[in-house]
């Protein structure tokens, strides 16, 4: 990925999975009854902690539980955990503000009508964060989305307008019933009872301050989604309820976003399978032109393990020749990848004969190939230089110029194989026109010219495969590292794949020197997107020990050489028509949230500040 659009998936660090519904109305619970001790001061600690339940933890439990039911029934999809984490967060906002308006009014002549006036600005503040969350995650218009913001901040104002007795400044007292329910100044704490008699001004005073915090959200989201319009046609709102939705509670929403921005496509999706002379499928390679994102399990995130799940054989996926331009935009799009390899495989005619594997370094690009019947296998690598993906034209080229030499068909994997993460200002991509470029059309022209002329005997293949017990956090995959071994008139090739997000510098090298039990070696990554959920920079050997890979491979590779046995193999491409990312809307994308998110702190910063001084205005002048 570009620097753009590494800043972007770096984004994910900040997002995180909603803790359970219970869990934090458990912690608020406890932090209201913290505050009650700290706050309240009666005879018994537990009445303290007591009313701090009651007067604090009720309006939160209140919006824990009433706001994902009022959102859900206006049309929004706001979950439990998210409301009740949203709630916490208020709670801990408002007593933060009366802890510091406390504080000042006491080392202050300001008093406790200054005490009263921070916590209308508290409820009026967490009205509009509780505002912006809905309409950014439930994509609600204000107006609907105010219904379900509202009811932490409205439940507190009940309680504050029952037990500081307002009802006594209103000239209809209303029966004995609506005053007991109503005015119960009396059964207030002693800190409460200093706040009695809140006259109804304030009240209207807090629903204007309301009114003026919603109309710098609208204004805020206002601003922030016009170059999201202008570039790309959609809204932020959908994009960031998406981004959440799947980094924090594993919704697909995300894909319905990316649908809206892409583009139809026609990839080649090419087979190569390896039977058994007696038959049976023993290793399949599947190569659909495509990149493995964007990211976890959305699009075509997991591309390589859905594949792998439909071979009769162990399944090798190479990563394609491909950027992230061409990201599948629903995990609809790979059933259609998966259909269409199926078609090419059984299309497949078999050929009992190959090549010895061959070696070309054209500039700083690297090949290895080796042909089976009149079809070929390549990958190319950039190793010890730094690259990441190749440009889907480059690819393109550099199969054309290999299949110059007489060749029917050739599957180009990117061995993906060398990086230094989101380092620097170019960060190896292959572009057209670039030297690169051409080091990689030449070495495929060179290598298939070679092996196009080299002579076709018998040969024997050995798979293995380990899937080991590192996470996707630790770098790996589901797929895990899997080998296969072709042996051809005594030559012995190896390839590696590892079902991960490139490799640290040096560390394919490192290996190739290590495995001596072959006389060829060539890794290849997955470059699954799984292990990117979290965090844009996760390749092999970023967290795992580089020695424990290396240990790993070996003893595979021995193992594929004891699997070794006579097979035939074949190879077919067929086209499949998805839709993609499509041409540069991945790097307009990622180049649009960074300008947003660029701009969005200054912007929430004056937004903020305006919205704190009209505060303080409308105070004043209701004072005069």
């Amino acid at each position: 990925m570009t620097t753009t659009q590494g800043n972007l998936a770096s984004l994910s660090r900040f997002v995180f999975r909603a803790p359970s519904w219970y869990s934090s109305i458990g912690f608020a619970l406890l932090i209201a009854a913290v505050a009650g001790v700290a706050a309240f001061d009666s005879r018994f600690v537990f009445e303290d902690a007591w009313e701090g339940l009651f007067y604090i933890g009720v309006p939160t439990v209140a919006a824990s539980v009433f706001t994902p039911y009022v959102d859900r029934k206006l049309g929004g999809q706001l979950s439990r955990n998210q409301a009740s984490l949203l709630a916490l967060a208020c709670e801990l906002i408002t007593i933060a503000v009366l802890t510091a308006a406390a504080f000042v009014a006491f080392v202050t002549p300001l008093g406790q009508e200054f005490v009263v006036d921070a916590l209308l600005v508290a409820l009026a503040s967490i009205f509009a964060l509780r505002l912006f969350v809905i309409m950014a995650v439930s994509r609600q218009r204000l107006p609907v989305a105010s219904a379900a913001a509202s009811i932490q901040t409205v439940s507190a104002a009940l309680l504050l307008f029952v037990y500081s007795g307002t009802m006594r400044y209103m000239e209809f007292g209303g029966g004995p019933i609506a005053r007991a329910f109503l005015f119960r100044p009396d059964e207030a704490p002693a800190r409460i009872a200093e706040m009695q008699y809140v006259d109804p001004g304030k009240f209207g005073l807090l629903a204007l301050i309301c009114v003026v915090y919603a109309a710098c959200v609208w204004l805020f989201l206002t601003v922030i989604d016009q170059p999201w319009k202008r570039s790309l046609g959609v809204s932020v709102l959908d994009f960031v309820r998406g981004f959440i939705g799947h980094v924090a509670e594993g919704s697909r929403e995300l894909e319905a976003f990316f649908e809206d921005i892409g583009e139809d496509a026609i990839v080649p999706v090419s087979v190569l399978s390896v039977r058994r002379s007696g038959g049976g499928e023993k290793a399949r390679f599947v190569l659909p032109m495509l990149h493995p994102g964007p990211m976890g399990d959305i699009g075509g995130g997991n591309l390589p393990r859905r594949i792998a799940e439909q071979a009769d054989g162990l399944a090798f996926p190479p990563h394609a020749t491909a950027g992230h331009d061409f990201n599948l935009v629903t995990e609809r799009e790979v059933e259609t990848v998966i259909g269409t390899a199926e078609t090419a495989y059984r299309r497949i005619e078999y050929d009992a004969t190959a090549t010895e594997s061959v070696r070309v370094e054209q500039g700083e690009a690297t090949l290895t190939g080796q042909a089976f019947g009149d079809s070929a296998f390549l990958a190319s690598t950039f190793a010890p230089g730094f690259a990441d993906d190749v440009e889907y034209a480059v690819g393109l080229s550099a199969v054309a110029e290999a299949r110059t030499g007489d060749l029917s068909e050739v599957m180009l994997a990117d061995a993906h194989n060398c990086n230094n993460g989101l380092a620097g200002e170019d960060l190896g991509h292959v572009v057209p026109g670039s030297q690169r470029s051409f080091d990689m059309i030449d070495g495929a022209g060179e290598v298939g010219s070679r092996l196009a002329a080299a002579t076709r005997k018998p040969f024997e293949c050995g798979v293995a495969w380990d899937e080991t017990d590192w996470e996707p956090e630790e770098g790996i995959g589901p797929l895990g590292i899997r080998v296969a071994v072709f042996s051809v008139d005594g030559q012995q090739t190896a390839y590696v794949f590892v079902d991960g997000n490139n490799m640290v510098p040096g560390l394919r090298d490192r290996i190739v020197d290590a495995v001596d039990a072959v006389d060829r070696v060539e890794v290849l990554t997955t470059d699954t997107h799984v292990v990117n959920t979290m965090e844009a920079e996760n390749q092999v050997g970023d967290v795992l020990p580089e020695a424990e890979v290396v240990s790993a491979i070996e003893d595979l590779v021995d193992e594929a050489k004891a699997d070794l046995e006579p097979v035939e193999a074949g190879m077919e491409t067929e086209s499949a028509e998805v839709t993609v990312f499509g041409n540069d809307r991945t790097e307009m994308l990622a180049s649009t949230a960074n300008a947003a998110v660029s701009m969005g702190a200054p912007l929430a910063g004056a937004i903020i500040t305006a919205a704190l001084s009209m505060s303080a205005f409308i105070f004043l002048v209701a004072r005069l």
